[in-house]
This record gives structure tokens, sequence and C-alpha cells, in this order.
């Protein structure tokens, strides 16, 4: 078929890292080395090239996250198709493990009962864990806007936060937030992000960790 390439499954993605790569040069966008496989695996699961200027990491963000993640922190995402998304396998060779709290009875009743979104009790459900936790919340600003309620109470500290929830309604003025923070972060400036972003961005730190 005209304009078809016949390419071996195993060679698909690197020659799309191959491509992005070629195409941030000929845009004349250089990534630091830290962020750049991270930024460049959210631009693979979207084929958007504005996350090249979006996202945004707090200091040491990637080392950061490698070495809560290497020392056993959980992730919490905020949807089970983000859960879904990240490599629990590999998580788990570090002693962690992926959970989304969304669906359980209980937050969906106290939820109902306080009038809020099922996205905020999960945080505080979260929060119960006994380990640090790593947050990717890739759909729901509440989630992040509880987050920093609760930084800001003094009554829990994120280990760290991937905010990239994706939206229209106070989605950008909540990862604003987070950006104000001490909290180490991943976040994702303007309405972009999305589940498939947050749970690249995981996937993206865990296999670095696994070819280091």
């Amino acid at each position: 078929m005209n304009g078809i390439e016949h390419v071996q499954p195993e060679e698909i993605e690197k020659r799309s890292f191959a491509i992005i790569s070629k195409e941030l040069e000929e845009r004349g966008v250089t990534l630091p080395k830290e962020q750049a496989l991270i930024t460049k695996r959210v631009i693979h699961t979207t084929a958007d090239f504005t996350y090249a200027q979006t996202l945004r990491y707090s200091e040491n963000a990637v080392e950061t996250a490698k070495r809560l993640i290497g020392d056993g922190a959980d992730i919490v995402t905020d949807t089970n198709m983000a859960l879904a998304g990240i490599n629990k396998r590999l998580l788990a060779r570090f002693g962690g493990a992926a959970h989304c709290f969304m669906a359980e009875e209980a937050v969906m009743r106290m939820a109902k009962e306080r009038g809020t979104t099922r996205a905020a009790v999960s945080m505080e459900m979260a929060a119960r864990i006994k380990k640090p936790v790593v947050f990717a919340v890739g759909n729901a600003p509440t989630a992040l806007i509880r987050l920093y309620e609760m930084i800001e109470s003094g009554t829990y500290r994120p280990a760290f936060i991937i905010g990239v929830p994706v939206g229209f309604v106070n989605v950008e003025a909540a990862k604003e937030l987070i950006l104000k923070t001490d909290v180490p972060y991943i976040v994702n400036c303007g309405r972009k992000g999305g589940s498939n972003v947050a749970a690249a961005i995981c996937n993206a730190i865990l296999y670095q960790m696994g070819n280091e």
C-alpha cells in the first residue's frame, strides 16, 4: 500500500522515539536531560508536541520520583483507566503497588453525603496508606485541590504529585495550586492532560529505573 512502511513490531516504539527526537530537533527544542525521556513518552502517547513546552518539573523531580519508587512508594491514581495503564509488574519489583479508590463503596457514599467528588474523597483514602505515595492525577482537578488543602492544613503531605488532569472547569487553577507547594511535582500547565498522560509519566519513570 502506498505510504505504508513495513516495520517489525519490536521496532515500532524505537522508530517512534527516533521520529520524536528528530522533530523536536527540527523545532529547535532541547529538553533537559533528566526530563527528556518523560516528555518524549508523553509526546509518544499523545502525538502532541506542545507538551515539550507545557510540562513543568520541580527541581530534581525525576530523580526524586525514582528514589521514592526505588524505596517502595505506592502510586495512587484518580481513574481506573490510569491504574490499568501503569506497569504494575515493574512497580512491584521495587516494592510498590498501584491503587485507585474511585469505585469503592465507601468513597461513593462519603462523596454523596458531603456533596463533593469521589476524586476528592479518594485522595483522603490514599492519605491513610502507611508509606510514601506518588499521586498520578489525570482526570479530576478536585483531586489536586483536595491534596492542596491537605498540604496547606498540615494534615497530609504527598511524597510526589503528577498533576495532569484534562478539562475546562478548574483544571488550570488546580494545577497552579500544586505549583505553589513545596511538594515535588510533574505538572502539565493548561487544559491538556488525561489518564493516559498520567500513566505514561509513571511508566517513563519505571522504564528508566528498569533499564538502569
